[in-house]
């Protein structure tokens, strides 16, 4: 047979059962011995209605059911885990989250600052946070750095000539710290009828993320004393635009936007101003600042002037203040009562740097594991795991949050096996710069944990039925009572 006569064949078959199953009965007939039923095209269409609904019910169910699996998991991690933030409150980070998240659209810059002692020194830490977030959220530069350079980094070259004060709350500055005019890196540089030069680079290490290498928008920072000239050169490209600020409350700002990412600039000032700091960025998104303060415990931020650190912190957009000290007061600690001392100085900080930031979220880190000799063999400072539970409580008390590089560590006495593994020096305090790699990257995963936990708990309440409005439930019992509470 040809092909056109069997599917016409066929057709007639399937009309035909279709007409019998519409004529025949529909509670079936006896046909001799035999009891038969056909069913109807309705019933048929109905029944795959039906299958397709209950089909679609366990898609959600099982939906429903992987994200409560998944709201746990990272609920665990961020709770309880070795990587784990101890929280103020639970939603804490979710206002951090929203910010970085609209930033680009938003066409915005959100800050991270991180201060640290020397743990974070060369950039160590910072760079691997700051990897993540651009990479997650967008941006890109080496960020905020001061005119003139203190302590190495592999993150930025940097060279500067004129005749400068150094000015600092920390370190071996002559600074007069009474006056506390330091801005935001905790220190400044006076220029005093002067002139100075600050020639900035990117950096040209393969270990450094190529994001940081290149930048577009500049900004200065100064306190203009007597009047500040500034001049910009871009050593690849011709500039843009120069924009001042106006002054507040003594604090003043400098604009360079370029048409085209460089990886080199110049800047030329002549004048008087103290000159704080130089953000660096390019693109919008996330900018991450490395302030290392060298030999610091964290007790020098009420040393700032509040007023002037305030109006420093609003030239800026910040979304979250990190605080790494700690490790610095382990070995002088010794009872109880020393760290109830230092703890309470912390809890003065975290009050000072909220008054002057008071959108910012704060994060403090605590000392990692540190290890000197007992009868001749290695161990962790006695102190610091209770050093430690007093950090966290005193930084959730004045509304911080805390993360502990001792328990991601893996805790008491992992310090000499980090040192055996290389990431860690032979001093038992620092890290080697694999180490600090390696803590920088623990870091970056926490905060990815708090990330994704967020983003599953917006799903979570997307999902939740909507509760009915007070009128809708008001008109509903309206007209049960007309039913005589039937329902």
């Amino acid at each position: 047979m040809k092909r056109r006569a069997i599917l016409a064949f066929l057709a007639v078959i399937m009309v035909l059962l279709l007409l019998l199953g519409e004529l025949f009965p529909a509670d079936g007939a006896n046909v001799g011995k035999f009891y038969l039923r056909f069913p109807s095209l309705h019933s048929i269409v109905e029944s795959r209605r039906q299958d397709e609904v209950v089909k679609a019910v366990d898609t959600i169910a099982v939906r429903k059911m992987q994200l409560k699996d998944s709201l746990d998991y990272y609920r665990g991690l961020v709770d309880s885990g070795n990587l784990r933030f101890w929280l103020p409150e639970p939603n804490y980070m979710d206002g951090f989250w929203q910010n970085v998240e609209q930033a680009t659209k938003q066409n915005r810059t959100v800050r991270i600052l991180h201060y640290g002692d020397s743990q974070i020194e060369m950039d160590h830490m910072t760079s691997r946070l700051r990897a993540y977030m651009q990479k997650t959220f967008g941006g890109g530069g080496p960020g905020m750095v001061p005119f003139q350079t203190t302590t190495p980094t592999f993150s930025v070259r940097q060279s500067t000539s004129g005749d400068l004060i150094h000015l600092a709350s920390f370190g071996d500055s002559l600074a007069v710290r009474s006056r506390g005019d330091y801005g935001p890196m905790m220190q400044s540089f006076r220029l005093s009828n002067n002139e100075a030069t600050v020639t900035i680079k990117g950096a040209n290490s393969n270990r450094v993320d190529n994001r940081i290498k290149q930048f577009s928008r500049v900004r200065l920072i100064a306190n203009n004393r007597d009047g500040l000239n500034v001049s910009f050169d871009d050593l690849k490209n011709k500039h843009d635009e120069q924009k001042w600020h106006t002054a507040n409350d003594g604090i003043s700002s400098v604009d360079f936007n370029l048409d085209t990412s460089t990886s080199a600039m110049r800047i030329r000032v002549s004048g008087s101003a103290d000159l704080y700091c130089m953000l660096v960025d390019d693109n919008c998104g996330v900018a991450v600042d490395n302030i290392p303060m060298r030999g610091c415990s964290g007790q020098q931020f009420t040393l700032v002037n509040e007023r002037l650190l305030a109006a420093a912190y609003r030239q800026m957009d910040i979304g979250l203040i990190i605080l790494q000290f700690g490790g610095n007061s382990v070995p002088y600690m010794k009872t109880a009562s020393s760290i109830s001392t230092y703890c309470t100085s912390i809890g003065r900080q975290i009050d000072h740097i909220r008054a002057c930031c008071p959108d910012a979220k704060i994060l403090f880190i605590g000392p990692s594991d540190m290890s000197h000799k007992v009868h001749g063999e290695l161990q962790t400072y006695e102190i610091i795991p209770q050093l430690i539970d007093s950090l966290i409580a005193t930084a959730n008390a004045h509304g911080a949050a805390y993360w502990s590089i001792y328990h991601a560590m893996g805790g008491w006495n992992t310090m000499p096996q980090w040192a055996r593994q290389g990431l860690a020096g032979k001093d038992y305090i620092h890290f080697s710069q694999k180490g600090a790699d390696l803590m920088g990257d623990n870091l970056a995963q926490a905060f990815e944990n708090s990330r994704v936990l967020y983003q599953l708990e917006q799903r979570w309440e997307q999902q939740k039925p909507k509760p009915e409005h007070k009128k809708a439930k008001k008109e509903k019992r309206s007209k049960r009572k007309k039913r005589g509470g039937r329902r």
